[in-house]
């Protein structure tokens, strides 16, 4: 079936995003692995591209396209390959670009947002706290005004491009006494005394990503690094969490893509018996189970994709998308782990990687049981 979400502009973008992927990220793939890290030079490339910069005006040195759908296009590309290369790049243009852009003063803008758009500034978000996992609301870090600055004391965890971003988007209660209606977003530069950063965490999959924990001992950031309105840090977070959604979910869909292509050229091509394993019945039945199982996910996350186009997409609807891409995501490696047989448990193979770093997509972005619980509310349970 044809895909209606996108027009020629997007299509043109997507062949020099394809083009950045095989040129810049694909040689540097093994050191990337190695480095659990994204090399400095393949942000500043990327830059250079004008990807980071989709939806920044003009006047910060960005290209101002005004229409996510060229951000879904990066992350299609990107997952592809390594959903983890998605997960790296999203943080920073579909996670962070929002706060700054919507609700970061006017000097904070013109401090941040030009190195943002070149590469020179990475950006995190620091939400996820040791004990803290979904419950937002549960936040134990602190900040408390003093004079016109404000002192964070506390820690994060999960942090995605964690160990390497110039500037953390901070979470931390400002008005504990009244949990969540006392949260306040900050912005936390690299090198402010008191900021320091665990080693790389060891995760089970997605080695590409710089994934570390944070750490605030009385770190000093001035009044103007306060990003949105003091105490609604919440309501800014709950308010931006779709298109972060939207974001997984289109990633999800491109993972599991990309690896069962490869999977329908492997069956094909692999015998047993004096013939290809893609032609036995059962193989050819499962590989049709996969083909449309994605299928039927992608026109959900596409029509998704043209709400959030039009301002329209809600809640409930980003949270089906994304709880329903990741299950369908891992259903479908898993389905080509099998098909790959014993080789698709060799790390040598993408597939193998692909299996692993999928996991994770069922419990990031709010766990799918968090996703569920939002829809079973909706339908006023």
């Amino acid at each position: 079936m044809r895909r209606r979400v996108y027009e020629a502009d997007h299509e043109l973008f997507r062949e020099s995003v394809r083009e950045f992927v095989e040129r810049t990220l694909l040689p540097l793939d093994e050191r990337i692995r190695e480095e659990r890290a994204l090399p400095r030079e393949v942000w500043l490339e990327a830059g250079r591209l004008g990807i980071l910069g989709m939806q920044v005006p003009e006047q910060y040195g960005g290209q101002d396209a005004g229409d996510f759908r060229f951000n879904a296009v990066v992350g299609e590309e990107l997952a592809r390959v390594a959903v983890a290369y998605n997960s790296i790049f999203s943080i920073h243009i579909d996670i962070c670009a929002p706060y700054l852009l919507e609700l970061a003063t006017e000097e904070a803008k013109k401090r941040w947002l030009p190195g943002f758009c070149t590469g020179e500034i990475v950006t995190a978000i620091g939400m996820t706290e040791p004990s803290g996992g979904s419950d937002l609301a549960a936040l134990k870090t602190t900040a408390v005004r003093d004079g016109d600055d404000w002192v964070i004391n506390g820690s994060k965890t999960f942090i995605t491009n964690g160990g390497s971003a110039d500037l953390v988007i901070v979470a931390a209660k400002t008005d504990p006494a009244r949990g969540a209606k006392g949260i306040t977003l900050f912005g936390v530069e690299a090198g402010m005394p008191g900021f320091t950063r665990g080693t790389k965490l060891d995760k089970v999959g997605q080695p590409e990503a710089d994934t570390s924990e944070l750490f605030f001992d009385n770190v000093r950031v001035p009044g103007t690094h306060v990003i949105g309105e003091l105490n609604r840090g919440f309501i800014h977070m709950m308010e931006r969490l779709p298109q972060e959604r939207l974001s997984c979910a289109v990633a999800n869909i491109a993972h599991a893509q990309g690896v069962l292509d490869e999977t329908v050229e492997y069956v094909k091509e692999r015998t047993a018996f004096g013939q290809p394993i893609g032609s036995f019945q059962h193989n050819k039945f499962l590989v049709a189970d996969l083909v449309t199982r994605l299928d039927v996910a992608r026109a959900f996350v596409d029509a998704c994709l043209l709400e959030h186009t039009t301002g329209e997409l809600t809640t409930v609807d980003a949270s089906k998308a994304k709880w329903w891409s990741s299950d369908v995501q891992n259903q479908v490696i898993d389905g080509c782990v099998q098909l790959f047989g014993g080789y698709g448990y060799m790390r040598e193979y993408r597939v193998a990687r692909a299996w692993m770093d999928a996991r994770v997509t069922r419990i990031w972005a709010g766990s799918n049981e968090i996703m569920k619980e939002i829809i079973g509310r909706a339908a006023g349970l």
